[in-house]
């Protein structure tokens, strides 16, 4: 005959299994409302949340006695504190405490029982007259607040805690390697003194973080380019370096593509030159994603494909663009190159290569107008000018279609070869007469190493 106390577990269970969809909907709502309330704080990242699982939720009864607490399985559902658990995270440590300031503004309508609800959303209340942050049973501080949804006859009790990308590191840590582990009581305080080291350790981590990320938000304010130089080598060098290790494992050879990561680094910080985003948000933004790729696997021998037709903005865009598709699935680098691209970007494979085509345009056309700008033209014969160069260009890549041949150093050989063929320059009749010329000596430039 079953113990009592599993059919307590057994019928609590099965009421949390028939409110799922129920509680699906309301973590939704709430995080939507965590997100759209905090997202313009620099200090905010993002909001996690989880729904206590059936296993976890079988242990917590048995931990925590609840079948000799709790009357009957409803009102254990109805009291439990953490049945949805939401998780807002921020950067460094000092950051919870701005959260935590952040939520008490916004909550700032006292209801019973030490509840405060907000005028955004009145079915949302916080429990904030409990003194923050609150002290752990292994001795260590968090941010935590009870909270109660409540609309339209649905109540459902959640949980809220702040935490720093450091903090969210060591909660793992605390959670599975101590609260899981059941050998911990038979040499407890050996582990406590463990744990209390790698907490200090990841206390001063935090701090250097911080000051890594002062440094980047001060290059922002720096008009410095040599700082921003110094930034953008240093992720073209983590690109390489994540992705050399990945090509090695994968594919059994080397290959050196630093140079074509460097014009992947520059084509990812476009949006910040053209005033979208600062140098050291857009720096943390494929630090993040890097993050990610560098734990994930990466299948170098599939094929690129797309959801959809390119579209193109311009002749020169068109030709450039399937020329690389012509050999995105025949020349590995070209191939390596977009499948990094399309791992950094967030846009689809059809958003990021139309995206690069603009940054290609962007490139060449600078250093045309550039070449340009002793000559003294009608914008007419100045357009007509710059179409031809730019379908030089295209005549002086097409054959190879190597990718060598965007490289940075490869532009910079172009811009000076363009600047001593149309300096000397000083009218549309003197382009007229050399064009025939300079298209040569531009198609004949072809690669440079």
């Amino acid at each position: 005959m079953k113990l009592e106390l599993f059919d307590f577990i057994d019928e609590t269970l099965s009421l949390i299994e028939d409110k799922s969809d129920e509680l699906d909907r309301v973590a939704g709502e709430l995080e939507k409302f965590f997100n759209d309330s905090l997202f313009i704080k620099d200090h905010f990242l993002n909001v996690n949340y989880r729904i206590k699982s059936s296993e976890s939720l079988k242990e917590k009864i048995l931990r925590h006695n609840f079948y000799l607490k709790f009357e009957t399985p409803q009102k254990l559902v109805d009291d439990l504190s953490d049945l949805i658990g939401f998780r807002i995270e921020c950067r460094f440590i000092e950051d919870e405490a701005k959260l935590y300031e952040d939520i008490v503004k916004l909550f700032n309508r006292r209801e019973e029982g030490g509840y405060y609800s907000n005028p955004l959303n009145e079915s949302i209340s916080l429990l904030l007259d409990e003194k923050q942050p609150q002290i752990q049973k292994n001795g260590f501080e968090i941010y935590k607040i009870d909270g109660k949804y409540s609309k339209e006859g649905v109540v459902v009790n959640f949980e809220l805690q702040i935490k720093s990308m450091v903090n969210v590191f060591w909660g793992d840590i605390d959670h599975r390697v101590l609260y899981k582990n059941f050998n911990y009581m038979l040499t407890e305080d050996f582990f406590r003194d463990i744990m209390s080291s790698i907490k200090d350790n990841l206390t001063m981590i935090d701090r250097q973080l911080m000051l890594i990320y002062n440094h980047l938000s001060s290059m922002d304010a720096s008009s410095t380019p040599a700082k921003r130089a110094q930034m953008k080598s240093l992720l073209s060098k983590i690109i390489h370096d994540i992705y050399i290790v990945k090509v090695r494992h994968e594919v059994g050879f080397v290959l050196d593509f630093k140079k074509s990561t460097d014009v992947i680094v520059n084509f990812v910080f476009m949006r910040v030159e053209d005033g979208n985003g600062s140098y050291s948000e857009n720096f943390l933004r494929v630090m993040n994603r890097l993050n990610d790729i560098g734990k994930s696997d990466i299948e170098f021998n599939n094929y690129i494909e797309f959801d959809r037709e390119i579209a193109y903005s311009d002749q020169f865009s068109r030709r450039f663009g399937n020329r690389i598709l012509d050999v995105v699935n025949k020349d590995f680098r070209w191939n390596l190159f977009f499948k990094i691209i399309y791992e950094i970007e967030e846009g689809t494979n059809a958003e990021d290569f139309e995206g690069f085509m603009h940054y290609l345009r962007y490139r060449y056309r600078e250093i045309v107008q550039r070449a340009m700008d002793g000559m003294k033209l009608q914008e007419s014969d100045r357009s007509d000018i710059e179409d031809c160069l730019l379908m030089y260009i295209y005549e002086s890549f097409y054959p190879e279609a190597s990718i060598d041949f965007i490289n940075n150093c490869s532009i910079e050989t172009l811009r000076n070869r363009l600047l001593h063929l149309i300096g000397p320059l000083n009218s549309y009749e003197d382009w007229l007469r050399n064009r025939e010329t300079i298209r040569e000596a531009i198609i004949e430039l072809g690669i440079v190493e």
